[in-house]
């Protein structure tokens, strides 16, 4: 799974590079948005509200932006009608992609998706095509301790940790969807780093890809979808 987690720190990176041209706040506000109308404006009460602002906090997002997008949400703010849009496809030597967008336009979404595809060797996959390869888990990285210890591991499990996975200087805890937030306040609560809580879609079978070539234009074809500013998230079964 450590493929996964590249690509998930590559994100970051990428995120904390957009953040200069303000194409990420986009996005945030965006998904906050979407949470909102979806599930109400109280984060208490919705649990999709509350992993979208704690990430947008998490980019240093200012409040008054966060504020904005939860009432264009609940209708207290107009705004141009976003709608959520989940692509499949399948991208060089076969591996599949779901790519999911917030957009107000899924014309230009779609096009602008299937020319990426194109480009860098994939196809675009009918529904349902891909989406049996993935489930929804609750994903919550933390900053590895320099003296990390089998009971630290165990006191992992404890809080809620379904999965450990050790990846570089973090570990990746996987879990429920409904328990990430829950997870993240434990564990904020007795003093780990956590550096993001997320609900991922996870490959159930993830499959190492071929180095090379093949391997350069695919991670070329994730960044170029990570780019385009309807795309919120990529997930692939694909271990770079």
């Amino acid at each position: 799974m450590s493929g996964h987690s590249k690509w998930a720190q590559i994100k970051r990176q990428k995120g904390a590079a957009d953040i200069k041209k303000g194409a990420v706040f986009t996005k945030l506000a965006n998904a906050v948005t979407i949470a909102t109308r979806e599930g109400g404006g109280d984060p208490a009460m919705n649990f999709k509200l509350r992993l979208a602002m704690e990430k947008a906090r998490a980019f240093n997002m200012p409040k008054d932006n966060i504020e904005r997008a939860i009432k264009r949400g609940t209708g207290e703010l107009g705004g141009a009608a976003l709608e959520s849009v989940v692509y499949e496809g399948f991208g060089p030597a076969g591996a599949a992609l779901i790519i999911e967008a917030l957009t107000d336009n899924r014309n230009r979404t779609a096009q602008a998706i299937k020319s990426l595809l194109t480009k860098y060797g994939g196809t675009f996959g009918a529904p349902r095509s891909v989406g049996w390869m993935f489930q929804a888990r609750g994903v919550v990285r933390l900053t590895k301790p320099e003296k990390y210890s089998e009971d630290k591991e165990l006191a992992l499990i404890e809080l809620g940790a379904e999965d450990i996975i050790h990846d570089g200087d973090e570990l990746v805890l996987l879990c429920t969807p409904e328990t990430a937030a829950a997870l993240k306040d434990k564990l904020v609560h007795e003093g780990w780093i956590v550096i993001s809580s997320e609900v991922e879609l996870w490959p159930k079978n993830p499959v190492n890809f071929p180095a090379g070539a093949e391997g350069e234009k695919f991670s070329a074809l994730l960044a170029a979808l990570e780019d385009n500013e309807d795309v919120q998230n990529v997930a692939t079964t694909a271990v770079l």
